[in-house]
């Protein structure tokens, strides 16, 4: 394969409400927005993977093959390996371009939404300017049926259209993006058998 498989790959921590919040309302509600304004953009959760593949090797690829990477922010996404190698795969990607900082241009290739408290992220953790999110993260579904769930409609249906947008310049796709892999578990010392006399 040379080319794209999806526009957007959304990265997030499954410790917290976070999970529940994107299955339930974001993930949805994203693509509805971008099939209203934009057409159909592929877009690539987890949750999507057939039974029994290898789940590291699938998550690599789609991101690989992603145009570009929503964050979904929570203080445990910044203490994930998986979180954090796919943000600094994405972040070699826009180094190699020049991209978000590192030459021509200040717009990257990840688009990081705030979705918990910010005050618990670390400093690195904060110097990209975020979606603000936090107003409406209620994971459950009785949330649906809620006023308030027009004010979480309109702020999709405006991420909709930052995202359009930023699929539409993404560069042509290169089989050299870099992949920084999840580091491997530390494994400690099986603990020895109490000797019995």
């Amino acid at each position: 394969m040379s080319e794209y498989e999806f526009d957007l790959f959304i990265s997030y921590s499954r410790h917290g409400s976070v999970q529940k919040w994107l299955l339930n309302h974001f993930y949805g509600k994203l693509r509805e927005c971008l099939a209203d304004e934009y057409g159909s953009l592929n877009v690539y959760v987890d949750r999507q993977m057939p039974s029994a593949v290898h789940w590291p090797s699938n998550l690599r690829d789609a991101l690989q093959r992603s145009k570009i990477m929503v964050q979904l922010l929570t203080p445990p996404y910044f203490r994930s390996s998986w979180c954090l190698a796919e943000m600094r795969s994405m972040q070699a990607r826009e180094e190699m371009l020049g991209f978000a900082g590192h030459g021509r241009s200040s717009q990257g290739l990840i688009y990081p939404i705030l979705y918990g408290d910010s005050d618990n992220f670390p400093d690195w953790g904060k110097v990209r300017a975020w979606r603000d999110f936090k107003d409406v993260a209620y994971p459950d579904p009785c949330y649906q049926q809620s006023v308030e769930y027009n004010k979480f409609h309109h702020k999709v249906k405006e991420l909709a259209r930052d995202l359009a947008q930023l699929v539409a310049q993404a560069p042509p796709w290169r089989p050299d993006w870099p992949l920084v892999e999840e580091p491997e578990p530390v494994l400690l010392p099986t603990p020895p058998l109490p000797r019995f006399e």
